[in-house]
């Protein structure tokens, strides 16, 4: 077997007479805000060609730093097979039929399958909302000799459930963030600066319960970081450590590897390819060594010669935003005042009231009332300040995951009342009545508050209830002691330790008690 890294999350697997290409990601996403770190522009024409030819794609998800409608749409051999996650809903497959793909492999969720003669594949699915509305997936393909789980920036939960099949050769996984918490938000410098740090902290923690889980000879960074090259975005990018910022690139990943006697992690740049034969890995690098050290230990030179490279495509890419001018609020009100009215649990769930300001427009979303109207000095718990052109892009276009078309981006600012609300992020990744039934009933059932049959189990010195509230997660196994605090490090939620008060959103707190 062998996988050669394409960027990002991107996999090109070659196995017993068959290619399967994994999240090809190449048209910057997001408005543009990101692209491929290392970059993936400078490929062979013939690995290209590979790439756009395989036997089979997966696509793991539809955020754009996966799902690449552009690429896909332009490059791609629409007689490829695409392979299906098993999610509960086919928006997926929607998309692809729109592009031009007919050719589909359905699969079942956690079950192997043959899908050419002696490789098997297998896809797992998260389908939690906070997943995104269309979920998110790991794919694992053996083919008898070698294994090699993708599992990209999937948050499973169960680890024994990607190690059943055997033992894995190559782990790819995320490492980094994929947010917009907290850049984005109104606060104190220094508290958003500690928080970024925990959020770092966090996502490293989460990583090396999985590297620990799957025991792999070789793990694989990918997944992230991406990079800014936009000059109001560049600040995002993590050079010297000291950035306000939850984008940290591999080499430190591997440092903290390294710290905890884990020495298997392959520096991964667009190109390298890795073989695994025997049992052994080798690794073959695109360039030399010395040019791989320059990438992270002369980064900001790397990233400006990237950006000038980019800066006509960034500057059209901006001038086509302009839009002649829509009536957002009626626009707005035709649309989300039904899903408002359909989503009472949700809305419960918000608590509060809205303000988008659109440049010199001021939305109010009154979740109390369920209706969108002209702000007037109501009072609101939540507000947004984004570029009227973005606003207007995907109001017009009728964008269904706001977090995917939009937040992703970084190019707004927020503010908050309060605590961290999943049910607001979670009303605008779900604005079509497909997803906003799927959002309406989880809402429905998390705030039933029913208890679970799982007995208690002990961290530390402390009896806590074994599901985080947050997402569900197992915290016999995400579950950290840190000071004061129970931290589940799947999303690095803290909770008291004497009050089982959540320090992220007070709604959530847990049961915990000292042991006897």
């Amino acid at each position: 077997m062998q996988a050669i890294s394409i960027g990002h999350a991107g996999i090109l697997v070659r196995t017993r007479g068959v290619s399967i290409v994994c999240d090809p990601w190449f048209v910057p996403a997001f408005f543009g805000s990101w692209f491929v770190f290392p970059r993936n522009d400078q490929l062979s024409d013939e690995l290209m060609h590979e790439i756009c030819n395989p036997d089979f794609l997966y696509v793991s998800h539809l955020h754009g730093d996966h799902f690449d409608a552009s690429f896909l749409s332009e490059r791609m051999n629409k007689n490829t097979t695409v392979l299906l996650p098993d999610y509960p809903t086919r928006e997926l497959e929607r998309e692809f039929n729109k592009l031009g793909f007919k050719k589909f492999e359905r699969t079942i969720n956690a079950t192997e399958r043959e899908i050419a003669p002696g490789v098997k594949i297998a896809i797992h699915i998260e389908s939690s909302i906070t997943d995104g509305p269309g979920g998110d997936s790991a794919l694992v393909v053996s083919d008898g000799e070698a294994r090699l789980v993708n599992q990209n920036d999937c948050r499973t939960q169960d680890l024994d459930e990607l190690a059943k099949y055997g033992h894995v050769d190559l782990h790819w996984l995320q490492f980094s963030g994929a947010i917009w918490y907290p850049m984005v938000y109104e606060m104190d410098a220094a508290e958003k600066a500690q928080l970024a740090r925990d959020k770092v902290e966090s996502q490293f923690s989460r990583a090396l319960r999985y590297v620990e889980a799957l025991n792999a000879t070789t793990v694989v960074p990918s997944a992230g970081p991406p990079c800014f090259l936009d000059e109001e975005l560049f600040h995002l990018n993590v050079i010297d450590g000291t950035e306000t910022s939850i984008f940290p690139d591999q080499s430190q990943f591997q440092r903290r590897l390294s710290d905890e006697g884990r020495l298997n992690a392959a520096t991964t740049i667009p190109g390298t390819m890795f073989t695994v034969l025997g049992g052994a890995v080798t690794v073959e690098q695109p360039m030399s060594g010395e040019e791989i050290t320059r990438i992270f230990a002369d980064k900001e030179n790397y990233l400006r010669t990237y950006q000038a490279d980019w800066a006509t495509w960034l500057r059209d890419l901006r001038a086509s935003w302009a839009s002649p001018e829509t009536d957002i609020i009626a626009t707005l009100k035709l649309w989300w005042e039904p899903l408002m009215a359909m989503a009472t649990s949700v809305r419960q769930g918000i608590g509060g009231n809205c303000l988008i300001n659109a440049g010199d427009l001021a939305i109010f979303v009154n979740f109390f009332d369920g209706n969108v109207e002209q702000h007037a000095g109501q009072p609101y718990a939540y507000r947004f300040d984004i570029a009227r052109d973005l606003v207007e892009h995907v109001v017009t276009t009728r964008a269904v995951d706001w977090s995917n078309s939009l937040f992703l981006s970084c190019r707004f600012t927020a503010w908050r009342e309060g605590a961290y609300n999943e049910y607001l992020y979670n009303f605008l990744k779900s604005l079509s009545v497909e997803r906003m039934n799927r959002t309406e009933a989880e809402a429905k059932q998390k705030l039933s508050g029913a208890p679970s049959d799982e007995s208690d189990i002990e961290i530390g010195d402390y009896v806590v209830q074994r599901r985080c509230p947050h997402r569900n997660a197992d915290l016999s196994v995400f579950g950290e002691i840190d000071g004061n605090n129970l931290v589940c490090t799947l999303h690095g939620w803290k909770f008291d330790l004497e009050t089982g008060q959540c320090r992220n959103a007070a709604e959530k707190a847990i049961r915990v008690r000292k042991r006897t």
